[in-house]
């Protein structure tokens, strides 16, 4: 009875972890729909445009792209101009995996932040500490927000584009959430240095 709970336990923990692995390979399907690609080429796509709500590094794209050729959502090529670059490009299947994919739900959004996960738990620090965590949150969330409404100022130029109105609105999003990062950090100064 235990080994048979302790055997079905490990397996959804499986099924779960590998539907969470499996998102980078949406990623990698996404914006190989929009063009061929090398693996440092979508690296740098997820390290630019998509590090406000995505992220991905080279030990999970590799392995993802050589998974994704194995099933045959993706074709690679190697270049012929002798640096031995290789260029990935994306199927009719693997256009037909990320369409299934575009169509359901969405499994789980989540905000993680270890500025928040410190200040839960800032007691410990003490106001002092937790404003410097507040004030470097607070630089950086101004920074990314400089960056983000330059791409929708670039974007607001191109909407002749189709995909370009949800580059937009997915940018728009990101300027609002910032925007509203940044009166939670005013109040949360303010809190904390009210005495």
């Amino acid at each position: 009875m235990h080994q048979r709970m302790r055997e079905n336990l490990t397996a959804l923990w499986r099924s779960l972890s590998m539907a969470n692995e499996k998102k980078i390979n949406y990623v990698i399907l996404g914006l190989l729909n929009h063009e061929p690609l090398t693996g440092y080429e979508i690296k740098k796509r997820i390290d630019h445009s998509l590090k406000f709500f995505w992220s991905g590094s080279f030990g999970s794209i590799y392995p993802a792209l050589e998974a994704l050729e194995a099933d045959g959502c993706v074709e690679k090529e190697e270049e012929s101009s002798g640096r031995g670059k290789i260029i990935y490009s994306i199927t009719e299947k693997g256009r037909a995996l990320l369409r299934e994919w575009l169509v359901k739900p969405a499994e789980k959004d989540e905000l993680r932040y270890e500025t928040l996960l410190k200040l839960f738990f800032g007691r410990e620090l003490g106001r002092e500490g937790i404003l410097d965590h507040i004030q470097k949150f607070e630089e950086k969330i101004r920074n990314e927000l400089l960056i983000l409404e330059g791409y929708a100022a670039n974007l607001e130029k191109v909407q002749d584009e189709e995909e370009h109105k949800y580059y937009l609105l997915t940018v728009r999003f990101g300027i609002e959430t910032y925007r509203a990062y940044l009166a939670w950090c005013e109040e949360a100064k303010a809190v904390l240095q009210k005495d």
